[in-house]
């Protein structure tokens, strides 16, 4: 019974671990990935959109999140 209680904590003890190690890697992507994003939205939403105040608002809107996350990616 002992035996089996350690190798039940031992493997949960390995897999946390495990999966802490991959999410710290992806959180490091993470702001490359959204910074290719939205500066493609922002290239392709130019090209096509109106000319109004809610469109020039959504440019703008990419435009910023795309200097964030460049920023952060840095």
């Amino acid at each position: 019974m002992k035996k089996l209680l350690f190798v039940t904590t031992a493997m949960a003890v390995a897999l946390s671990s495990l999966s802490a190690s991959t999410a710290v890697i992806e959180k490091k992507e993470q702001p490359k990935s959204l910074c290719k994003l939205f500066q493609e939205k922002a290239k392709v939403y130019k090209v096509t959109m109106r000319d109004d105040d809610y469109a020039r608002a959504t440019l703008a809107s990419y435009e910023k999140r795309a200097a964030v996350f460049c920023a952060k990616g840095k």
